[in-house]
């Protein structure tokens, strides 16, 4: 199974220390975890800096095949700003004009099963359009779309690329209001948005919702039918790149051929381990982790 991830490699960068991540990143690494090694690649740009060189050391630690990241002279590596007030409650600047802002798609050749990317990356024209001619030109069994709203940077032209031309969709329900009222004008709760989205879409063979401690749900546009999946119970020391592993174990066990409801406890595992752990892509053994 071979998958490529476009979007952002970015980091996370606080006055004292910093932290590797972007949702597509995180998604690859957790998707090599899950038996996909040395067949996951990342589309992304990184500066010809000291923290671009740093991402590429991480990939490689993680698995993650670094052929299609471009290395920018005059652009540097991606970074979202932490600071923290007195009551050491953060605020989040993420860096414009980064590298990852100028994706470069044209070396890319075929035979991938699979593509992912997010809506961070889709902030401006250049990457939209590299994407659209991605999709346009290869032939990907599935494409998923993975709704990560970052403000400032909202807008309807980066939801409806995923809506066009996904046939997985992931949102979260905490993005849900902000999505509906974005794309369709008004706010749906989680049956309503699933319903209009497969009316609207026929693109869309799956409509997959994120609920947090409340679980998850899939519905399946194809049958109309919905499944769901209850949150594994676990003490929480961070969420930061759960809803990337939740992803992934879901995307690779679907492509594997396991049916949804598999495909949701699967997931549901992996993301609890995940917010169980500090870093967002903690040491695991998939095969370990979902054994009966």
């Amino acid at each position: 199974m071979k998958l490529l991830s476009f979007g952002e490699i970015l980091w996370d960068v606080y006055p004292d220390q910093k932290y590797l991540g972007g949702a597509p990143l995180n998604f690859a690494a957790h998707f090599a975890k899950q038996g996909g090694e040395g067949e996951v690649y990342m589309l992304s740009a990184l500066g010809d800096d000291e923290l671009g060189r740093d991402a590429l050391d991480k990939l490689s630690a993680w698995r993650v095949n670094d052929r299609y990241v471009s290395l920018l002279s005059d652009k540097e590596t991606g970074k979202c700003l932490v600071t923290l007030n007195e009551q050491g409650v953060p605020s989040y600047e993420i860096v414009r004009e980064s590298a990852y802002d100028y994706i470069d798609c044209s070396a890319v050749d075929g035979g991938f099963d699979a593509l992912y990317f997010g809506t961070l990356a889709l902030r401006n024209e250049h990457n939209r359009n590299q994407l659209l001619g991605l999709i346009h030109s290869h032939k990907f069994k599935e494409v998923f779309a993975d709704v990560n709203l970052r403000k400032p940077f909202i807008s309807r032209e980066s939801m409806m690329l995923c809506l066009e031309n996904a046939t997985v969709i992931k949102i979260s329900d905490e993005e849900l209001p902000v999505f509906s009222q974005t794309v369709f004008g008004r706010e749906y709760d989680c049956n309503e948005t699933v319903g209009v989205i497969a009316k609207q879409f026929s693109n869309i063979k799956l409509v997959i919702i994120t609920m947090g401690e409340k679980g998850s749900l899939a519905y399946d546009c194809v049958n109309d039918q919905t499944f769901s999946c209850a949150a594994q119970k676990v003490q929480v020391a961070s969420t930061v790149g759960a809803g990337d592993s939740f992803s992934a174990a879901f995307l690779y066990k679907f492509m594997s051929g396991s049916d949804i409801d598999t495909c949701l406890n699967a997931a549901s595992k992996v993301s609890a381990y995940v917010v169980s752990k500090t870093e967002a892509v903690p040491e695991y053994d998939a095969n370990v982790l979902l054994a009966d």
